[in-house]
């Protein structure tokens, strides 16, 4: 069952802008809220603690626009779109826009108006290292992975010993695979794994080389993709069993 919860027009003064005087004065800004969900529960219990409490939700914003000052509205309308899919995990997507009616503009206009739309997305990743404090590599870049707002890593598999697959790296790797949801697209979960990899002394010298850690995408959600920098599902994860492992004990229904 989908659900939708709407909250329409909640108006908040407070003071977002680039301008001095949009940070020193208050002016309105006016929010409309989608919160898609499954209320089937709550429908049938009449209990609220089985659905979303839009007056809880009205305040979260309330409190947190007020409480802050950003240049834009779009960073304020992605703020506000994470901050309710980061507390409220019963919501899958969340349709936000922020209108500023009274926006410094020297001609006649009725408002200025930003959207943002936001899902939660299922990925599995495969990680490997086969330099130096392996296991710690794996700790370090799962750790990392997680402290991203719009990363929650949801299950790890077990550590597992692996020969080098490839014929170019010669030292025994260490493998895991995780379960992810995530807010990004899978080409920006691509660079965030690369940010990742790079802080962790990832050296992209020699294809298939001997590595500190090594990320790979295998799925996200049920989607197919086949581009020069991205395949998904993983062009070789079938000849892999250094991934297939890992993540059949994690996700065993993807198998």
């Amino acid at each position: 069952m989908k659900s939708i919860i709407e909250i329409k027009d909640l108006k908040v003064m407070a003071r977002h802008g680039v301008l001095a005087t949009e940070k020193k004065y208050f002016q309105p800004f006016i929010l409309d809220v989608q919160m898609y969900t499954n209320f089937l529960r709550a429908a049938k219990s009449d209990n609220l603690n089985d659905t979303i409490s839009y007056c809880d939700v009205m305040k979260d914003l309330y409190d947190y626009i007020v409480s802050t000052s950003f240049n834009l509205i779009e960073t304020l309308a992605y703020n506000c779109a994470l901050l309710l899919l980061k507390k409220y995990p019963q919501i899958d997507r969340i349709y936000l826009s922020i209108s500023k009616p009274e926006a410094p503009y020297d001609k006649e206009f009725k408002t200025v108006k930003t959207h943002v739309d936001l899902s939660w997305h299922k990925a599995y990743l495969s990680l490997g290292s086969n330099l130096g404090k392996r296991e710690k590599y794996l700790k370090d870049a799962i750790k990392m992975l997680n402290d991203l707002d719009e990363i929650n890593v949801v299950k790890e598999s077990s550590l597992y010993k692996n020969p080098p697959y490839g014929g170019v790296a010669t030292k025994e790797f260490v493998n895991q695979a995780i379960e992810i949801d995530t807010l990004f697209d899978p080409f920006d979960l691509l660079d965030k794994i690369h940010e990742i990899e790079k802080a962790l002394g990832r050296k992209r010298t020699v294809h298939w080389g001997d590595r500190t850690i090594d990320i790979d995408i295998i799925f996200y959600d049920d989607l197919k993709l086949n581009t020069k920098d991205l395949t998904i599902p993983h062009k070789d994860y079938k000849n892999r069993d250094f991934v297939i492992v890992p993540l059949s004990e994690i996700a065993p229904h993807l198998f």
